[in-house]
């Protein structure tokens, strides 16, 4: 057993969760850590709601509450999104937390203390008509490195080179258009060019390991080319209070500093909740222990630069030295798992104009396993991908529904008509056993693809297996087979489909848990195959006047009595089959063009 962080990258307060966001983070971890658990591993799967920083701010304003308002509103129905979603998280909260708070600024005094925050005199952007701080995403210019027109104050995106916003040619902010004014502030940075040879010593060796996606070690290994301190305080009022300037209200830590710590907050409160507070150390201290981290590509340089950096400057392990603080040693990630970008309909995913898909819209008209099996199979996993309506149309019909369905339909069908129960099977022929062979052999492939981050390869691997099964249905003919000297051959076939339909569900169960269940109970399970999150309603642990909040948590283990499930299980002669319902629904063709009218409609 290996005990396996998988963090995903924490969703932004500022609104609802769209599509292409899950696919990013969402369901290619909860794919990951399902298998995982199911694997025999001690997963444990934490995020939450990012939710400071001046973005917030500004859409508070926008909707006329308070910025606290605003995150508790957004972080609601970002928990009931990812919990109808199937996401099984340990534990997803917020950085709102009495905790979260705690183990940011003890982060920030131990790295401080080590000597890898250095304060300076730096210039600040600020809005001329509001006076508020610009964040440096939220200024646009001209890249002085490319050339390109759109680069943001902290990164350009077509280059991949940092920026501060007063490297920026004509620099706007995002927000109104207006030129920002440059005014001196005093921030703390963060020293990276003495993180610098121990960032690129662990790069090295991550390299090596051969594990990470080429763009992303690629990209990685490059932003080290340019490095240099990074502020991570800001001139705001809504955030963290730095520790030693409590002087100094309007003084915050960056948002980006104090989310990506949310990993490590996030396993300390769900150890804390779970009555054994230190249970989060197995995870971070032990050497062996294995940590994953998914996200979208927007946020690779946080992930393989700042975050690492902040860790080995916690860690005591750059040029300045230093000692472990409170938390001891803690592991830097073993890999960034970093998807491309989701587009839609050929289109930028954009909010303002209306190139926009939430979650709960989709959730809300079509099964909840059709938006998994889409994202799993054509997801943005190396490359960008396009979400259309169409191919979502013809994979769920024709994958889903005239695939898989059609399988669990049929054999189910043919067993409750036949004999009412799963039938004692006769002499197997060697078209059975092939088939049999076939569908075991498909736990170590599709299995060894999902642990490699393979999930469209691993998917594809899986259906074509539900493709070998529906031709031996072709073949065998068991609705053919009549007569009462042909009982025994039948009863043989339609046992080995049932078996074969029964592995089959556990292989495809990290992808689709909620027809998963559904397929369990169709064969004549009780339903238990994957476990589903919860949502409940907490107590903030430090400071009851914070208010409740909406937690996602759950309890993964299998209902065949715990781990490990990544086997094939024996049917059970005797087990009751009734006829099916089917459990995908075929979609009609006509809401392509009621979904591209209701993006226009919502583009005008």
């Amino acid at each position: 057993m290996t005990r396996i962080l998988s963090a995903l990258a924490w969703p932004y307060a500022n609104g609802p969760r769209h599509i292409g966001h899950v696919a990013g983070f969402g369901v290619p971890a909860d794919v990951f850590s399902r298998y995982m658990r199911m694997a025999g591993h001690d997963v444990l799967m934490v995020s939450g709601t990012d939710e400071h920083g001046t973005p917030i701010l500004v859409a508070a304003d926008a909707a006329g509450v308070s910025a606290k308002e605003l995150a508790d509103t957004n972080n609601r129905l970002i928990v009931e999104d990812l919990a109808a979603l199937g996401l099984s998280y340990d534990l997803f909260t917020r950085t709102t937390t009495g905790n979260h708070y705690a183990v940011v600024q003890q982060m920030f005094r131990t790295v401080r203390d080590n000597g890898y925050m250095v304060e300076q005199v730096t210039k600040g952007a600020v809005s001329p008509s509001t006076g508020r701080t610009l964040p440096d995403r939220y200024i646009e210019g001209t890249c002085p490195i490319c050339g390109a027109p759109d680069a943001r104050g902290d990164q350009c995106d077509t280059c991949g080179n940092q920026l501060d916003p007063t490297d920026l040619i004509n620099p706007r902010s995002r927000i109104n258009g207006e030129i920002p004014e440059f005014v001196e502030t005093s921030h703390y940075f963060l020293d990276l060019p003495a993180l610098a040879e121990a960032l690129g010593a662990w790069l090295d060796e991550r390299e090596a390991s051969g594990s990470w996606r080429p763009n992303v070690i690629r990209f990685s290994k490059h932003i080290l080319e340019e490095i240099r301190p990074r502020a991570m305080t800001r001139d705001i009022d809504w955030g963290i209070p730095v520790p030693g300037w409590e002087d100094q209200p309007t003084k915050r830590l960056y948002v980006w500093f104090d989310a990506v710590i949310g990993y490590l907050s996030a396993s300390i409160e769900w150890a804390r909740r779970s009555g054994d507070p230190d249970a989060w150390r197995h995870w971070w201290n032990d050497p062996d222990a294995l940590s994953y981290y998914f996200m979208g590509k927007d946020n690779i340089v946080f992930h393989s630069q700042i975050w690492p950096a902040e860790l080995l400057a916690q860690n005591g392990e750059g040029a300045k030295g230093g000692e472990p603080g409170t938390y001891g040693r803690l592991n830097l990630p073993t890999e960034v798992v970093s998807s491309e970008f989701l587009t839609m309909e050929g289109k930028k995913f954009s909010s303002s104009r209306g190139v926009v898909i939430y979650v709960r819209d989709v959730l809300s008209r079509y099964q909840t396993d059709a938006l998994r099996y889409f994202i799993s199979a054509a997801g943005p996993e190396t490359q960008d991908a396009d979400f259309t309506w169409a191919e979502f149309v013809r994979r769920t019909n024709g994958e889903l529904v005239a695939g898989w369905g059609n399988l669990v339909n049929r054999t189910a069908s043919m067993i409750a008509k036949s004999f009412g129960e799963i039938p004692e099977p006769g002499e197997l022929q060697e078209i059975d056993t092939a088939l049999l062979e076939q569908i075991r052999s498909g736990f170590g492939h599709v299995g060894d693809l999902i642990a490699r981050h393979r999930q469209r390869a691993a998917l594809a691997e899986a259906m074509r297996l539900v493709g070998e099964a529906n031709t031996y249905v072709t073949r065998t003919e068991p609705f053919r087979l009549k007569a009462p000297e042909e009982r025994e051959r039948l009863a043989t076939v339609l046992h080995t489909l049932a078996q074969v339909a029964t592995d089959l569900n556990t292989i495809l169960s990290p992808f689709l848990p909620h027809s998963a269940n559904d397929v369990d109970r169709v064969l004549g399970g009780n339903g238990d195959v994957s476990p589903l999150p919860r949502v409940e309603e907490v107590t903030d642990l430090d400071d009851p006047d914070r208010g409740s909040y909406a937690v996602i948590t759950g309890d993964y283990r299998h209902g065949d009595g715990g781990y490990p499930m990544w086997r094939s299980r024996p049917v059970t002669p005797g087990t009751p089959v009734a006829k099916p319902k089917p459990v995908f629904t075929k979609l009609d063709e006509a809401i392509v063009d009621e979904e591209l009218a209701r993006l226009t409609s919502a583009g005008e």
